[in-house]
């Protein structure tokens, strides 16, 4: 069992990390582009815009709480 709990706490740390906004961004990301891929849209542009959006609100974040 405690081999099963270290791998656990691994994947949550690499995928969460620091911010869990940023994973959660990027998961919904991923599924709004799966949702419109299967809907038979171009769904390419979602995840660039995506990563672009979450980047820019956790900078923002971040420089907020150092000044």
């Amino acid at each position: 069992m405690r081999y099963v709990r270290a791998f656990i706490v691994f994947w949550w740390d690499f995928v969460v990390g620091d911010d869990w906004r940023v994973a959660v961004g990027v998961a919904l990301g991923l599924g709004l582009a799966a949702f419109l891929a299967h809907r038979g849209f171009a769904a390419w542009w979602v995840l660039p815009a995506t990563v672009a959006v979450v980047l820019a609100a956790s900078l923002r974040r971040a420089t907020r709480s150092t000044e």
